[in-house]
Formats: C-alpha cells, structure tokens, sequence
C-alpha cells in the first residue's frame, strides 16, 4: 500500500483536507490526535514528559496543552526533546496501524512531516497551502490564543516555499469549492499509480 503525507503549515486545514479524503473511502491517521492520545495513555512518554517539563505538564484531564505548547513553542532544544520523546511511539504505532489498511492509499497526516524527516517513509506528499492572513484568522477562530503564539507557532515551522521543494502534489486551500477539485485530482492520480 502507498503512503502519502500529507501535510501544510499551522491553519492551513490539514484537517479539512484530510476529511475530504476520508469521504472518499480513503483510510487516514491523524498523527497529532494519536500522539495526543498516546501522550495521555502511556506511562513512558508521561513519564519522560514530566522530568523535562515538570510536574505541571499533567493535570487531571491529561496533558496540560496550553502550559506545554507555551514552553516548548519558545524553547527549540525543549521541542526537539519533546518530539524525540513522542514521535517514535506514534511511528511505531503508525505502522500497526497501516498493516491493517486495505485501501490502495492511506493518508498520513502530520503537521511537521518534513521537518522531522518523517516524509522519507512516505511514497508520495501532499503540502496543503493557504495565506498567511487566513491561516491566523482560522486559527484566532478555532483556538483560545492570541497572534503572538500563532506567529510563535508559525516561526517553529518551516517556510511554504521550502515544503513545497519537497512535496510532489500542493493543494491551495482558500476557496472549498476549487480544493475539493484539486483532492479529486490527486485522488485519481495516486488511484492510477497503486494499481
């Protein structure tokens, strides 16, 4: 079975993407909602997450999101020890997951695919693309923050253009209408190549 990443900047509507190729019976992992949940139901990564980020990294919900995202987004070694932490469990997890799958394509959608190198396990890669203006906005709409974060955010991501010298397909995600089109191009297309 192929693997495509599928991947796009904060507000960029991964999700929206990704949704349009579930409706499309196409199996997808959302690889941040299962590192959330693995994030809340293993002890290792609980554990480790606790000695480097304190005691206040849990609360009685699980992790504590909003004290985390606030010290790592300003902190790239904290990040990095983060994501070491968290990745490979949702790797190894991703795995079982595909062995499942019996679809020609699975998506596999990840928010820092090719900062983490992770897009090299990966057949194809789609980048999900969307102005800058209206990737805070949606974002401003959906989270309880502020610009400042949203921007402290963005800066811990990489540049459209430097994704987009490695992905093989960009969808411009602004108007619902054209996206829908420019998914069922690209669901044709790996369609043909998986047979």
């Amino acid at each position: 079975m192929k693997i495509v990443g599928l991947t796009g900047g904060i507000g960029s509507g991964k999700t929206t993407i990704a949704t349009m190729f579930s409706e499309l019976g196409i199996p997808v992992y959302i690889a941040d909602v299962e590192a959330k949940k693995l994030t809340n139901s293993s002890e290792t990564i609980k554990k480790e997450l606790i000695k480097i980020l304190g005691e206040e990294a849990y609360n009685d919900k699980g992790l504590n999101r909003k004290y985390v995202a606030n010290i790592i987004f300003n902190d790239n070694e904290l990040l990095e020890k983060v994501n070491a932490i968290i990745h490979p469990q949702v790797a190894e997890h991703f795995k079982q997951w595909v062995a499942e799958q019996t679809s020609r394509y699975c998506i596999k959608e990840a928010a820092i695919l090719f900062e983490n190198g992770s897009y090299k396990n990966c057949d194809y890669t789609i980048l999900v693309t969307a102005p800058k203006e209206t990737r805070i906005e949606r974002i401003l709409q959906r989270d309880d923050t502020t610009r400042e974060e949203i921007h402290s955010r963005m800066d811990n991501q990489w540049p459209d253009e430097k994704k987009q010298q490695l992905a093989d397909f960009t969808i411009e995600n602004e108007d619902l209408k054209n996206t829908k089109k420019q998914v069922l191009k690209i669901h044709h297309h790996l369609l043909k190549i998986g047979q």
